[in-house]
């Protein structure tokens, strides 16, 4: 099975996109936002170069703990554990792209000083990436429906309990036959260039009747495409939760739990950006959140060396206050950064140690970081306490500001101010 389609059609499903604008179930755009919702739209239908390109693996096989794609073995525990459950026996492998024209667009809006355009047309790109690897999925629905076979819903490296690190690998698989057919490349931390991408594995099994007693197993209750013939259940938002910004929706309709105009010691501007670049949240079955930050920073010596470092977060549940179970830093992969930083050269990796087991705020809910006291500092690098705590401090704000604005049933500000 080979597919390369460099003209595929864009229809983002409004709701669809509605839904990653963090406006809750059912809402109408309105006003400005539909105009600006409108305009980006109308923006992609002309300059917009979508792609998509899917291949069969040659063969897959299931280690202790991970899969071999081609030869090539993955250290993803529930991609193998998805694949026994239902029987697998082969995997095609994806990638979708919206084109680097938006992300070239919206950044010169952004340097323009239009945030909200900026906003909207990022959004908007998320959603076409969404719709694309939902095509995907339909049209390799199609094409194992008449061979008497069923697809699995997808995984992709960045996902929970598969490390992002192995998007080189896997994209090596991808253009080890023939290059894609639109631009895609990883960087040393495993993000992708255009962002506004995705490399995924289908999983595909001959036992089509186990994916109706395995509700994890079923592809059609996570796929929105609508038209397609070969649905075997109702779509389903929410219920599998395994994109980044699939959210549930709040288990109360009273009281939110986190204040959605707290005074943030950040500015919402930078706080709506990070969130959309620099965070992603993955709600999970038993109601916890899974948090990753990527930082961005430089040394304070050697000419500013860049760094790059990784927050993990793992909250419990809304009805609980989001409390902070779970907290590490730990430098990105591929970064060196870190070994330049003036205080690592005396201490080595104790001094990542350190950074490893700060947690402040642990075992609170999240909104003690609200009026939270800490020291300020300017420093990019990890040498003293003060530039520790100060870094927790924007990563917890960071998400705080994310699920106030998306899961307290109100659209994200996009005025720059709380």
């Amino acid at each position: 099975m080979a597919l390369a389609d460099v003209r595929p059609a864009v229809q983002v499903d409004p709701a669809e996109y509605a839904r990653l604008l963090g406006y809750p179930r059912g809402h109408r755009l309105e006003g400005r936002a539909a105009v600006l919702a409108a305009e980006a739209e109308a923006w992609y239908a002309e300059h917009g170069r979508p792609w998509i390109f899917a291949r069969e693996a040659a063969t897959l096989a299931l280690d202790a703990d991970g899969v071999r794609l081609d030869g090539r073995r993955f250290a993803s525990a529930r991609l193998r554990q998805s694949l026994v459950d239902a029987g697998a026996h082969g995997a095609v492998l994806v990638a979708v792209g919206a084109g680097p024209e938006l992300e070239a667009e919206a950044a010169r809006r952004w340097l323009d000083e239009k945030p909200d355009e900026y906003f909207f047309l990022e959004v908007y790109g998320s959603a076409v990436v969404e719709h694309l690897v939902t095509q995907a999925g339909a049209r390799l629905c199609g094409w194992a429906d008449a061979l008497g076979l069923a697809v699995l819903p997808h995984d992709s490296p960045g996902y929970p309990e598969w490390d992002i690190a192995e998007q080189a690998a896997l994209h090596g698989l991808l253009t080890a036959e023939s290059p894609l057919p639109g631009v895609l490349e990883v960087l040393e931390s495993g993000a992708l260039r255009p962002k506004k991408s995705l490399i995924a594995v289908f999983g595909l099994t001959r036992h089509v009747e186990r994916l109706t007693h395995l509700r994890d197993l079923v592809p059609c209750e996570r796929c929105a495409f609508t038209p397609c013939q070969y649905r075997r259940a109702p779509y389903r938002r929410g219920a599998l939760r395994s994109t980044a910004r699939a959210f549930d929706e709040p288990s109360r309709a009273d009281e939110p739990v986190l204040d959605a105009a707290a005074a943030y010691t950040v500015n919402a501007r930078a706080l709506r950006r990070w969130a959309a670049e620099r965070l992603t949240l993955t709600p999970r079955d038993d109601g916890s959140t899974d948090a990753l930050f990527r930082y961005e920073g430089t040394t304070c010596s050697n000419m500013g060396y860049p760094l790059r470092f990784e927050y993990h977060v793992r909250l419990g549940p809304r009805r609980d206050g989001y409390p902070i179970d779970g907290q590490r830093c730990v430098p990105a992969a591929g970064d060196t950064g870190y070994t330049k930083m003036c205080n690592y050269q005396g201490m080595g990796d104790a001094l990542i140690e350190l950074v490893d087991g700060d947690a402040p705020l642990a075992g609170q809910p999240l909104g003690a970081i609200i009026g939270w006291q800490r020291p300020t500092s300017v420093a990019g690098c990890y040498c003293d306490d003060a530039s520790r705590v100060h870094k927790w401090g924007l990563v917890l704000e960071t998400i705080h500001y994310a699920l106030a604005q998306v899961r307290q049933e109100r659209p994200l500000d996009t005025t720059g101010e709380p």
